[in-house]
């Protein structure tokens, strides 16, 4: 009879495996199909898992086996904030998708890092950050930063899905030394992005299920969370009661609002599309928003600090847009399996800087070519492909 063998693990390393995937004891044991009081007395140090139980561990929490076996719990990963709006009666912990997404993010960083070193590239600070200025004057700012001028967002109007927009800012902000990321991961209802406000090198995330508008604003807000140096996740969702907490998410959204749409020009589209109205309008407002490249709410938290709009409109005008997606979404056919363009992804979703820092050490033969699979998260046959999407 084969000997069972028991890995010789700390209880406190199996707990903090658990907790930073974001599980809870109930949850890991839930999608472990076992005994809760077996999983705790691994973590309380009464039991030991067997070594394919503890690769099964290693599985559900996406870490190396080898991190099972450090001997004390490692301390790296930079603080980030739960800035999303408290909903009563819900613990509003992290999911292990998002957990999980976070560390991805700080383990790109850090591999980028590492990778721009070796190409004997210097890695500078962000050369900005904001104070205590108003949202105005910190718009102006990031777009003086940025190098985005009044004429290129006037050209935002002619593409009705927001691309344009989206691609100009995150080319800005890429240029600049962010690394912008786009996840799929993260559920939709639970956060819209987040930001790891590094000195170098700094992280934005933004969840690729919204709309391109939304995420448009949601990178922006992000952006103005790494000016401010103040890390967190946000959901971009607003309670009617109090319109977002804490305080510091109210000034991202008019700091990225004011940046996005300058105060003369939006207020000069506004007039415009009224036509000598006071009412506003449902035309004017998706004008307006089509000109600068954003989504209807990201509008209306414009012209709530531009005094042209209130919060009660906003959250009525936010209500409909919702109705009017849940019904746009149920009359939609099924979707049919669609072919994913792999190497399209991996360039969407992790932006040319980062792409470019493997390849170049790829081409400096530093790297291999299942290096390069593994950091961009794409199989070697789809690699070619990639290479031609980013020199075409």
């Amino acid at each position: 009879m084969a000997t069972r063998v028991f890995a010789t693990v700390k209880p406190e390393i199996l707990q903090w495996a658990r907790s930073s995937a974001g599980f809870t004891v109930e949850a890991a044991a839930a999608a472990l199909k076992m005994d809760l009081g077996q999983l705790a007395a691994w973590e309380s140090g009464d039991d030991r898992p067997s070594l394919p139980q503890l690769r099964n561990l290693a599985a559900l929490y996406k870490r190396p086996l080898a991190a099972f076996y450090l001997q004390e719990v490692p301390v790296r990963f930079q603080v980030i904030s739960d800035l999303r709006r408290p909903v009563a009666g819900q613990d509003r912990a992290y999911s292990p998708a998002l957990t999980q997404e976070i560390r991805s993010a700080q383990q790109r960083r850090e591999l980028a890092l590492e990778l721009q070193t070796e190409l004997d590239e210097p890695v500078e600070p962000l050369a900005f950050r904001l104070g205590s200025e108003n949202a105005e004057r910190a718009g102006e700012a990031i777009r003086d930063f940025l190098g985005v001028t009044i004429g290129q967002i006037g050209s935002f109007g002619g593409d009705a899905t927001g691309r344009t927009a989206f691609r100009t800012w995150r080319m800005a902000l890429e240029s600049k030394g962010v690394l912008v990321f786009q996840s799929s991961r993260i559920p939709q209802a639970e956060a819209s992005g987040f930001a790891l406000a590094y000195d170098t090198m700094p992280v934005v995330v933004v969840n690729r299920k919204d709309v391109v508008q939304r995420r448009l604003f949601s990178m922006m807000h992000e952006f103005a969370h790494v000016a401010l140096r103040e890390s967190g996740v946000s959901d971009m969702k607003f309670d009617a009661a109090q319109p977002a907490s804490p305080d510091i998410e109210l000034r991202c959204n008019a700091i990225a609002s004011a940046a996005l749409m300058p105060r003369d020009a939006v207020l000069a589209e506004l007039d415009a599309a009224l036509a000598g109205s006071a009412a506003l309008t449902d035309d004017a407002i998706v004008r307006v928003a089509r000109r600068f490249g954003v989504s209807r709410p990201a509008l209306l938290i414009r012209l709530v600090g531009a005094g042209r709009a209130n919060w009660d409109l906003y959250f009525e005008k936010v209500a409909e847009y919702a109705a009017e997606y849940e019904r746009e979404k149920a009359a939609r056919p099924p979707a049919a399996g669609m072919k994913r363009n792999m190497a399209q992804e991996s360039l969407s979703d992790l932006g040319r800087p980062f792409v470019g820092l493997v390849l170049g050490n790829y081409y400096q033969r530093r790297i291999t070519l299942s290096d390069v699979a593994g950091y961009l998260g794409i199989r070697v046959k789809h690699i070619e492909s990639l290479q031609r999407r980013f020199v075409g």
